[in-house]
């Protein structure tokens, strides 16, 4: 058929054509995914079962049924092969131009790092240090209150953390009305829990994934990260910085969780001569529970799985302009110690 062709040409023009950051923001992000969002977000709210797993399982089966008729009713193999190359050719154009209509494009917006006060040289390892100091002594105080209050129920969406996750995200420029997902689990799971996946969000129903073996005090910032992405900020090393935004603005359980965050990152950031005085200021019971995470992380994970899946997923943030890959991740040291905060952990515009 004529279309399949002009589809195929789109995907790839859509790849490899670069659109100024500044109109992605403008014109999609700002106003077209503004609008998407909330529309299938509140959708897939009501469907109690991850759609990107049916969507998944539906794109499987079909494809592997059409492959073996193919195989079956075709005469001449390479002619069957090649009706099969050019299905999953078509497939695949069609998926990735959803994927940008729906969420993907904002991979090409103006980054964080670009909009907001950022002074990289600010990072330096007594800067570091001192932060990662902060982030433990804000744990010994939040321990006692968080754990007395508790955390909501794994697929429950915290009202108070959803309207911080707004307020962080208007402050750091991105403003619109965000309708926050309500975590579901997903067939997934099994590969979430060996290969180190926390969580993901669904770039097609804009739904959030979160794995069954999170302990409750590490679900609170990991949803406020996925929330963020759900809020059109792509970049992993900025959704880590506007979840722990998004934490600091909400409960006293969700500020607990977004500092465990911090302090894992700054501590792995520090060097190894500061790490020893960093962690001896930390009190017993926020280190059981750092303890209490990286023993879930030697139970669950398997390093070869987990070296393998983030190889992909280095791929696959590279294929979206994302130049760090998975080292993007990282970037939440650089935004939360470069960026200029006014009262209340507020982010400064450029």
């Amino acid at each position: 058929m004529p279309w399949r062709p002009t589809l195929v040409a789109a995907a790839l023009g859509a790849a490899f054509v670069r659109l100024p950051p500044a109109l992605v923001e403008r014109v999609y992000s700002t106003h077209l995914y503004a609008g998407i969002q909330p529309l299938l977000t509140s959708l897939s709210n009501l469907i109690p079962f991850a759609l990107f797993d049916l969507l998944s399982v539906t794109v499987a089966v079909l494809w592997i049924w059409l492959a073996a008729r193919d195989l079956l009713r075709v005469n001449g193999r390479l002619r069957a092969f090649a009706l099969i190359v050019w299905r999953t050719m078509v497939w695949s154009a069609a998926l990735y131009l959803a994927f940008l209509v729906a969420w993907g494009l904002n991979y090409r917006r103006v980054r964080l790092v670009d909009a907001l006060a950022v002074d990289t040289a600010r990072v330096t390892p007594p800067e570091v240090k001192e932060a990662a100091i902060l982030a433990a002594g804000r744990l010994n105080a939040l321990h006692p209150a968080a754990h007395a209050a508790g955390w909501l129920n794994a697929g429950t969406i915290d009202q108070g953390l959803a309207e911080a996750l707004e307020r962080a995200v208007a402050e750091v420029g991105r403003a619109h009305a965000v309708v926050p997902s309500r975590p579901k689990p997903s067939i997934l799971d099994w590969y979430f829990r060996r290969a180190a996946v926390e969580g993901m969000t669904d770039p097609f129903f804009l739904e959030v994934l979160v794995s069954s073996g999170l302990l409750p005090f590490e679900r609170p910032f990991v949803v406020a990260h996925e929330w963020s992405h759900i809020a059109g900020i792509a970049d992993e090393g900025e959704a880590n910085f506007v979840g722990w935004l998004s934490c600091l603005r909400a409960s006293p359980p969700a500020q607990y969780s977004g500092w465990l965050f911090l302090y894992s990152e700054l501590l792995r950031a520090s060097s190894s001569v500061d790490r020893p005085a960093i962690a001896a200021t930390l009190e017993e019971g926020p280190r059981a529970d750092l303890n209490a995470i990286r023993d879930r992380v030697a139970r669950q994970v398997s390093p070869r799985l987990s070296a393998a899946g983030w190889r992909v997923y280095d791929s696959y943030l590279k294929a979206n302009r994302v130049e760090a890959g998975a080292a993007s991740y990282d970037e939440v040291v650089r935004l939360a110690l470069g960026a200029r905060l006014a009262s209340g952990w507020r982010p400064l515009a450029r």
